[in-house]
C-alpha cells in the first residue's frame, strides 16, 4: 500500500524521536538536576545566615568569630550532622545510596530519603565549617532526581542507570562549571569505559546543567582564573617535575585519609561524637588558621592572583589537610574532591618557588603552577588523568597552558599507578582490582592449578590393587606410571569391572588394560584455553597433569571446576556497569 509523503514524513519523525529520545529525558535530567544543586546551594547560604547571621566565604566568617567561637562551632555542627545520620541510618540500613555503586552495579534507584536526610547531615556539616567539599551532596542530589525522572518515566533498569548517570554529570557542570569534563568524570571514573551510546546524553545532561546555571541569579565560576602568558618550550620540565611530585603526594593524602577513616572507626565511639570530636579538631585548628574552614575556594582564588610567603602557603597547605582527614575521617557525608584541588594548588604555588628561584627571567607566574597543580593531583587522586585535563582547561581557557598542563597529569597519574596509590573513589579502586586479577588470570598456567593426585600406581601393579583404588575413590581412572614417575597411561573403571566379570583380573597387570590415549594430559605451562579444549575432548572433572610433553612426570592432576572457576573469573562482566542508551 502506498503512502503520502506526509505520512512517510510523519512516520520518519516518529523514528527520530524514539531512536533519540533519550536525549531529550537527559536534557530534563540536566535542568532538573541544576535546579537540585541549586536548592543545596541556597540552603547552605540560608544556613550560614540562621548560624552567623551573614553568607559568604566561610575564611571570612571564621576570621569575624573570636577564637571561643571558632573551636565550638565545628564541633557542634558535627555533633548534629552525626545525629541526623545516625536517624538516616535507622531508616535505610541496607539502601544504596551512593551514586556511583547506583549506576555502575545497582538498579538505578537512588534512595530519595536516605539521599535527603544525607543531605541535611552535609548541610550541618559545612555549614559549620567543616573541611570538606559540598559537590559530593550536591551530585548526590542531581543523580537522585534523574532517578526519580526515570522512575516516573518507567524506564528499565539499564536506562535507568543510564539516566542517574547523567543526573550525576549535570550535577558536577553545575558545581564546576565544566560540562565537558563533568561527562567524562561520569564515564571514565563510573562507568570504565567511554562509548557514544553512553557519553552522548551525558553530555547532552551537562551541557544543558551548565546553561541552566549560567542563567540563574548569583551565578559565578567557582574558580577566577587569571590570564595565562605563553609557556616556553624548556620550562614544561617543570610542570613534568612538578607531576612526578603530585603523583607521589596525592596517594600520600588518600593513604593518610583511609588511616583517618580506621582510627575514627577503631575508637568504637557513637557516630554523634565521632565527627564531634572531628569537628572539634578542626576548630582547634581554626583558632590559629581560619583559613581551614570550609571547601577552600577563596583561598585557591587567592593563590591565583595573589602573592603568598612560602611559609603561609605551607602552613595553611599542612592545617587544611590535617583538618580534611579530621572532618572525613570522622564520617561527615561530603565530597572530598575540592580538598583535593586545594591540595593541588597549594603545592603548585609551593613548587613555583623552584624555577623562580633558579631562571626567575623564564619561570612561567606562580598562577600557572598553581592551576596545572590542581590538575595533576586530581588526576593522581582519581585515576582519571583526561577528566582532570578538560576540567583545568574548562576552568582557564588557555590553551597555552595544555602542554604542561596534559605531561604533568598524565605524569602524575603514571606515578601514582608505580607506586600503587590508592583512588579517590572506591568504584575506581574497585575496578583496579578487578583488572589486576583478570591480569594474573590470564597469565594464570595450570602449575598454580593442579591438585596432587592419589589415585595412580605404578604400571606393572596387579588389577586388584587397581580395584582397591576404584574402591576408596569415586573416580573413572587410575593413572600409571614408571619407575621415574613418568606417565604411562590410565586404567578404566569399566575395564576393570570387565575383568572381574570375566574372572580374569587376578591374573592380569594394570600395564595390561592400560591404554596410552585414554585421557588428554594438561602441561604444567598450559594457559587456560588450551586446557580448556583439553577437557572438551573428555567429559570427566580431572585429567592428568604432567611436567610437559616431552618429559611426562606425573605432577598430580587437573580439576575442570578449577579451570572453568579461573575461566569464568576472566570473563565476568566488569564492575564498570557500562550502560547502553
Amino acid at each position: 500500500m502506498n503512502t503520502s509523503p506526509p505520512d512517510r514524513l510523519r512516520t520518519r519523525l516518529s523514528q527520530l524521536l524514539r531512536a533519540n529520545a533519550i536525549l531529550l529525558w537527559a536534557a530534563l535530567v540536566g535542568f532538573v538536576g541544576a535546579l537540585a544543586t541549586l536548592v543545596f546551594r541556597d540552603g547552605l547560604t540560608l544556613l550560614q545566615a540562621l548560624i552567623f547571621g551573614r553568607s559568604g566565604s566561610f575564611v571570612e566568617i571564621a576570621t569575624s568569630l573570636s577564637w571561643q567561637a571558632r573551636l565550638l562551632t565545628p564541633c557542634a555542627g558535627g555533633l548534629c550532622a552525626g545525629c541526623v545520620l545516625v536517624l538516616a541510618r535507622r531508616h535505610a540500613a541496607n539502601a544504596r545510596a551512593d551514586y556511583m555503586e547506583v549506576v555502575a552495579v545497582g538498579d538505578g534507584k537512588v534512595p530519595v530519603q536516605l539521599t535527603l536526610v544525607n543531605s541535611v547531615s552535609s548541610l550541618l556539616s559545612i555549614a559549620s565549617g567543616g573541611s570538606i567539599g559540598r559537590e559530593g551532596s550536591m551530585i548526590q542530589l542531581a543523580a537522585m532526581t534523574a532517578s526519580i525522572v526515570g522512575r516516573i518515566a518507567r524506564f528499565n533498569t539499564v536506562r535507568l542507570r543510564l539516566l542517574v548517570a547523567c543526573g550525576a554529570a549535570a550535577g558536577i557542570a553545575a558545581a564546576y562549571n565544566a560540562p565537558i569534563a563533568s561527562a567524562f568524570f561520569v564515564t571514565e571514573i563510573i562507568l570504565g569505559a567511554i562509548t557514544m551510546n553512553s557519553l552522548g546524553p551525558i553530555m547532552v545532561a551537562a551541557v544543558v546543567a551548565n546553561i541552566t546555571m549560567r542563567r540563574l541569579p548569583g551565578y559565578h565560576p567557582t574558580y577566577e582564573m587569571p590570564a595565562f602568558a605563553p609557556i616556553a618550550n624548556l620550562e614544561v620540565v617543570w610542570f613534568v617535575a612538578l607531576g612526578v611530585l603530585a603523583g607521589l603526594i596525592a596517594p600520600a593524602f588518600l593513604y593518610a585519609l583511609q588511616r583517618t577513616r580506621r582510627l575514627f572507626a577503631g575508637s568504637r565511639l557513637p557516630l554523634p561524637l565521632r565527627l564531634a570530636l572531628g569537628g572539634l579538631g578542626v576548630g582547634a585548628i581554626s583558632i590559629w588558621v581560619p583559613q581551614v574552614w570550609g571547601n577552600g575556594y577563596s583561598v585557591v582564588n587567592a593563590l591565583l592572583h595573589q602573592s603568598w610567603l612560602w611559609q603561609a602557603v605551607l602552613v595553611v597547605l599542612v592545617c587544611k589537610i590535617a583538618a580534611t582527614l579530621l572532618t572525613s575521617g570522622s564520617g561527615a557525608i561530603g565530597g572530598i574532591f575540592t580538598p583535593t584541588l586545594f591540595v593541588g594548588a597549594a603545592v603548585g604555588h609551593l613548587f613555583a618557588l623552584v624555577p623562580q628561584a633558579l631562571s626567575p627571567e623564564t619561570a612561567a607566574a606562580p598562577a600557572a603552577f598553581v592551576a596545572v597543580g590542581m590538575g595533576a593531583v586530581l588526576a593522581a587522586a582519581t585515576s582519571a588523568p583526561l577528566m582532570a585535563i578538560l576540567m583545568i582547561f574548562e576552568m582557564t581557557l588557555s590553551y597555552s597552558l595544555m602542554l604542561p598542563l596534559m605531561l604533568a597529569c598524565v605524569v602524575a597519574f603514571g606515578v601514582a599507578r608505580a607506586v600503587n596509590g590508592p583512588s579517590m573513589y572506591e568504584i575506581t579502586a574497585r575496578r583496579a582490582a578487578d583488572e589486576q586479577e583478570r591480569e594474573r588470570l590470564r597469565a594464570i598456567r595450570m602449575q598454580e592449578l593442579i591438585r596432587p593426585a592419589d589415585t595412580f600406581l605404578p604400571q606393572y601393579a596387579p588389577v586388584a590393587q587397581a580395584a582397591a583404588l576404584f574402591r576408596e575413590h569415586p573416580v573413572k581412572y587410575v593413572y600409571l606410571v614408571d619407575a621415574t614417575m613418568r606417565y604411562r597411561g590410565a586404567v578404566a573403571l569399566h575395564d576393570v569391572a570387565a575383568l572381574y566379570q570375566q574372572d580374569e583380573a587376578a591374573s592380569r597387570t594394570c600395564a595390561d588394560i592400560a591404554r596410552a590415549d585414554a585421557l588428554p594430559v594438561v602441561t604444567a605451562d598450559m594457559g587456560l584455553d588450551e586446557a580448556l579444549r583439553q577437557f572438551m575432548r573428555h567429559f570427566g572433572e580431572r585429567l592428568p597433569a604432567v611436567r610437559s610433553i616431552d618429559d611426562p612426570e606425573l605432577l598430580g592432576a587437573v580439576h575442570k571446576t578449577d579451570v572453568l572457576d579461573a575461566y569464568v573469573r576472566l570473563n565476568r562482566v566488569p564492575l564498570s556497569g557500562q550502560v547502553e542508551a
